[in-house]
């Protein structure tokens, strides 16, 4: 396979043609152990052969044969957007070959490509649920039907493809697939945009990749058609649910359909850097301000409302109610990665941490067999078990299910961890930024000649002390993300204490042979306290330590007891362990009464009787030991 790779062509998901940092290929970095190397181990071992697998038994990679044999309008299995979630785990294949180059994986790639395009019809389009006799006409449900956004997926496989070193089958099958949206949807075509964003961003990093500018003109119209209420609404989805309700450099913060949202806000960032529209980059950064200040959770999760999949209003966020879903969380991590390098902020990357570790981690069982589609903050009641052989409705905070109806999470979750190296740091003419701790090694260019960097994550995110060995053939100036929430973190270069300038510890040197930096993050437990405009959580502490969440679960609670019972006293606070942190906690013995209201403030509706030391466990891991209850912010003591 490595004879076949053109490495004039790497690059990662993203490239801008313009931009303040400029992304690194795979040949450039590559994750080598640690935290993030056994994440990249799970997705390569489990989770992508997993989603291949139900994805044939079930028949929705059938429906690509059936629709190259004629027979798809007899039988289609799925809804009308499954073809996304064949193409999402292509994509994902695409970006594990090219950081592993394993055989077995690439003929399996490759025997699914040649389905895949089986299926594709003379004049280019490509989906197996319209068009062909017996079914709706193309194009006939816009706001329902997905095809644009289905295409854009399959534009973003090939991508993938096309930047690990192959311009073969895929990167062909969709150059043909955009040659016909481009005629269908473009100046000349219908006036109209698909209910769910997403092509939006697939056609400008296709545009970028092929070096047509066709597609990235048809991304930028399709962004500055939105907002004008050409699609049809509902009595439960208006035109906000669709982002359609004002123009996208109009609008102050992100609302309606979470997913539907971020895509077309990441979109929208690609076309503001294409074509240099400050004004539209102005706009999406004051979104993402009043999103991340009004309508985030704690752990980078976006979404309050499990009607819709939508944003509730201003500081709704209750921990009990939270959906969060998983595939919001990564889309949120695709727009704060536009925004940052376009900026430099490490406000961008500081969100990129916490989302990743949080809200989309949480996400795989740890065995990658099994997921979250909505992620609560707070599990009040035990889950049942699903069973490991059967298709789950949408999981809503019960238990990790193997597969779902609509199964979009599991293979967003594929591609992120395949392709997580390129969230790690970046380069400028005169230097390098490292934005995540993760064991890696680097190599690249700028002005002054070759770097080579090694990053030790220490143990990151458990522990606080990454280093960075650093050795340079000129002059160069590296920066290291120090997070927003490592109040007193020091970074040092042999006897020099790194200055810390705008959140990266900055230093310019010629480096030699042997020369490190030094970071000392502070891991101990914080307690964090939430917005008291955020009216379902008045009351409440949350703990983290480092860039973790933590949360109780009550399989650490003692026998009989689940989360409700317990508080916090913010006097005693928590003490570090190894990878989370434990605390003194009070258990309460309920009162019961026939109504659950009264003339005194009641200190919870409960008297403490006992206390106890448990741990609190890092979010992303409960759910791994069977049904439990679980919350993130816990009650404040009466004292």
């Amino acid at each position: 396979m490595t004879d076949t790779i053109d490495r004039t062509i790497l690059g990662g998901p993203v490239a801008p043609r313009s931009s303040v940092l400029r992304p690194l290929d795979p040949s450039e970095l590559r994750i080598v152990g640690g935290f993030w190397g056994e994440q990249q181990e799970l997705n390569a071992t489990a989770i992508i052969g997993h989603c291949l697998t139900w994805m044939e038994r079930i028949g929705w990679i059938g429906n690509f044969d059936r629709a190259a044999e004629g027979t798809v309008a007899e039988h289609h299995d799925g809804i009308e957007f499954v073809d996304s979630e064949v193409y999402k785990l292509l994509e994902a294949m695409a970006w594990e070959l090219g950081r592993s180059g394993d055989p077995a994986l690439e003929a399996t790639y490759l025997r699914l490509v040649d389905r895949v395009a089986g299926a594709q019809e003379a004049d280019g389009y490509l989906h197996t649920s319209f068009g062909r006799p017996g079914q709706r006409p193309r194009y006939s449900d816009l706001e329902w039907g997905h095809e644009l956004y289905c295409f854009g997926h399959l534009f973003q496989a090939a991508v993938a493809r096309h930047r690990t070193g192959h311009a073969d089958t895929l990167v062909e099958v969709a150059r043909r697939l955009a040659d016909h949206v481009y005629v269908e949807f473009g100046p000349d075509g219908r006036d109209a945009v698909c209910g769910h964003p997403e092509v939006e961003t697939a056609l400008m990093e296709l545009g970028r990749a092929l070096d047509e500018q066709r597609y990235r003109e048809l991304a930028r119209i399709l962004i500055e058609r939105r907002g004008r209420r050409r699609l049809k609404t509902t009595l439960f989805q208006g035109s906000e649910y669709f982002l359609d309700d004002v123009p996208v450099r109009d609008a102050e913060v992100l609302r309606g359909h979470a997913v539907r949202a971020m895509y077309l806000a990441a979109g929208a960032t690609d076309v503001a850097a294409e074509f240099g529209d400050a004004e539209l980059l102005d706009a999406l950064r004051t979104q993402w301000d009043n999103t991340v200040a009004r309508r985030t959770y704690l752990t980078g999760g976006i979404g309050s409302h499990h009607q819709n999949e939508e944003f509730g209003s201003d500081f709704e966020l209750p921990a009990d109610r939270a959906y969060a879903e998983t595939c919001a969380a990564i889309g949120s991590v695709m727009f704060s990665w536009r925004l940052l390098l376009q900026t430099g902020e490490a406000k961008y990357a500081d969100l990129i941490e916490r989302t990743l570790l949080n809200a989309v981690l949480v996400s795989p069982r740890e065995d990658g067999r099994a997921f979250y589609y909505a992620n609560t903050l707070h599990q009040r009641s035990q889950g049942s078990i699903p069973a490991e052989d059967e298709v789950s409705e949408r999981a809503e905070s019960s238990m990790r299910a193997p597969w779902f109806e609509v199964s979009c999470c599991p293979t967003n979750v594929a591609r992120t961890l395949a392709s997580a190296a390129s969230y790690i740091a970046t380069a400028t003419d005169d230097g390098i930024q490292l934005h995540q701790f993760a064991d890696a090694e680097i190599e690249t260019t700028v002005a002054s000649g070759t770097v080579r960097i090694r990053v030790e994550s220490g143990g990151y995110p458990y522990a606080g002390t990454p280093s960075v060995s650093v050795r340079s053939d000129g002059e160069v100036e590296v920066s290291i993300r120090i997070p927003a929430w490592a109040e007193g973190a020091r970074a040092r270069f042999g006897e020099e204490v790194v200055p810390i300038v705008d959140g990266y510890a900055r230093i310019r040197a010629s480096f030699a042979a042997g020369d490190r930096i030094l970071l000392e993050l502070p891991m101990e437990p914080r307690l964090t306290y939430p917005d008291a405009r955020i009216d379902a959580l008045r009351g409440t502490v949350a703990v983290e330590r480092g860039p973790l969440v933590l949360c109780a679960e009550s399989a650490d609670l003692p026998a009989g007891v689940d989360v409700d019972r317990i508080s916090i006293d913010p006097s005693q606070p928590p003490q570090g362990t190894a990878d989370g942190a434990s605390a003194v906690i009070a258990i309460a013995e309920p009162q019961e009464s026939s109504w659950p209201y009264g003339e005194r403030p009641a200190g919870g509706s409960a008297t403490a009787a006992t206390t106890a030391t448990v741990p609190l466990i890092p979010y992303h891991r409960w759910a791994n030991r069977g049904p439990s209850t679980m919350r993130v912010f816990l009650p404040i003591a009466a004292r």
